[in-house]
């Protein structure tokens, strides 16, 4: 069965069909690689290029696990017409959830902390996501354990897909990210760098990356401290760790400081005209660091969502030195 193409406001299987298009949902995954001449150059003649996840139409690579995790609880029969789709999020893959549930008829609950940016809330709103606020001291760990107190209270009201902890999240990446990747360089890809949140992109593409060619070196960033400001991203030694997560496939883990984030996002949207999220700012300090290590190569990171969900951030009006 396929969820393509799938347009009603009832959730009903008997309505898909194979092979069927048109639907916004045929728009996920397939996006473009950017090549960063500009902010490179220091590097030269490491290349480094960017995998632009904002081209999904939610607007962030975690359409991708989304899509995957709904469809299999579809096809496991977890998920049936009338069952509440469930998790715990930060944002994004809140949104992508909100997108899909709207496209395929379902309705949607996301546990997310009470913090939770003005913008991001309007996007889940509007898509008609029903929200549930939990203590931003406790951070994305809070919502995690309100998801789980909900769906234990009511467990045939809701589909939890638990994105987290759940395999369909990292094959969506297996099968698809990874894909392109490899495509997209013409198999010359030496590095992927990708940031630690549910950890499902970095576990499904690398996996796959290193069955293609074992000598690609996987480096994974993280948030120097418990307390940042990298939206989506998890320290994980003082954090909850994800299951699907896998310690041993990292060649290199690179500690990244929130101000320098913010400063790199800043200067890929003057230097290379890219408005960028913070943890794709993370991701280009991470694959400068790397770069300045090599004599060649090409290094592929993954800017996970555009910065128009950050314009209301404080950090756009400082200027770093020199400006």
């Amino acid at each position: 069965m396929s969820i393509m193409g799938y347009g009603a406001r009832q959730a009903d299987q008997s309505e898909w069909s194979l092979g069927s298009s048109g639907s916004i949902l045929d728009n996920i995954g397939n996006t473009p690689l950017f090549d960063l001449k500009r902010i490179s150059e220091e590097v030269a003649p490491v290349r480094i290029m960017a995998k632009a996840e904002w081209y999904n139409p939610g607007g962030s690579v975690k359409d991708r696990p989304a899509l995957n995790m709904i469809r299999d609880g579809i096809q496991s029969g977890q998920l049936t017409g009338g069952k509440v789709i469930l998790d715990a999020t930060s944002g994004n893959t809140g949104i992508a959830y909100a997108m899909i549930g709207a496209t395929m008829g379902y309705r949607v609950c996301l546990c997310v902390p009470s913090n939770i940016s003005q913008v991001r809330r309007q996007i889940l709103e509007a898509h008609g996501a029903e929200l549930v606020f939990t203590n931003p001291q406790h951070g994305s760990d809070g919502a995690i354990e309100e998801a789980i107190r909900l769906y234990e209270e009511s467990p045939d009201l809701y589909f939890y897909p638990d994105q987290y902890n759940n395999p369909a999240n990292w094959q969506a990446h297996y099968n698809g990210t990874a894909v392109e990747l490899i495509e997209q360089t013409g198999g010359e890809i030496t590095h992927f760098i990708t940031g630690l949140g549910t950890s499902g992109t970095f576990v499904g593409t690398g996996r796959r990356l290193k069955e293609f060619n074992p000598k690609v070196q996987l480096i994974s960033f993280q948030p120097d401290s418990p307390m940042h400001g990298l939206e989506g991203l998890k320290h994980l030694p003082s954090s909850l760790v994800p299951s699907i997560y896998d310690s041993n496939l990292a060649d290199r883990n690179i500690w990244v400081r929130t101000e320098d984030a913010y400063s790199m996002v800043r200067r890929l949207a003057r230097e290379e005209g890219l408005l960028i999220g913070l943890s794709a700012g993370a991701g280009m300090v991470a694959a400068l660091e790397t770069a300045r290590g090599l004599s060649s190569g090409v290094i592929v990171v993954v800017f996970c969502d555009s910065g128009h969900k950050y314009l209301d951030m404080d950090f756009w009006k400082d200027r770093d030195e020199g400006d």
